[in-house]
């Protein structure tokens, strides 16, 4: 006489699979859109920080991120400098396991790559 009936809990257990092949799709598409914008964030965070260094150097030769961290202590731990050349630098960052990279001087955000060599 108390009590759910068996065909009330199917029914409840039912809705709440529904409800969790909504929920967690879009959850994770949320998450894999915030990684991937944060990581480019933190490059662009870290351009002005690459120019300085070239404009006190004259050159992008001896880059790196403790140098880029120096300049701007905002840098994020998670920026590296993947290559640098006298005239050229490659910076990659990664968020979440989203690695994205850009290739300087000058950027756009259309040169950001979701890759981890500016290739």
């Amino acid at each position: 006489e108390q009590g759910f009936t068996l065909i009330e809990l199917l029914v409840v257990i039912a809705i709440i699979g529904i409800l969790l092949a909504i929920a967690v799709p879009s959850y994770l598409g949320f998450r894999d859109r915030a990684a991937n914008n944060a990581a480019k964030a933190n490059l662009r965070a870290g351009l002005p920080s690459a120019e300085a260094y070239h404009a006190d150097n004259g050159t992008y030769v001896g880059m790196n991120a403790a140098a880029l961290v120096a300049i701007d202590s905002g840098v994020s731990p998670s920026l590296t400098v993947a290559s640098v050349a006298a005239a050229t630098y490659c910076l990659t960052d990664t968020v979440s396991g989203k690695t994205w990279s850009v290739l300087g001087p000058g950027p756009s955000s259309a040169d950001f790559k979701n890759n981890a060599t500016c290739a």
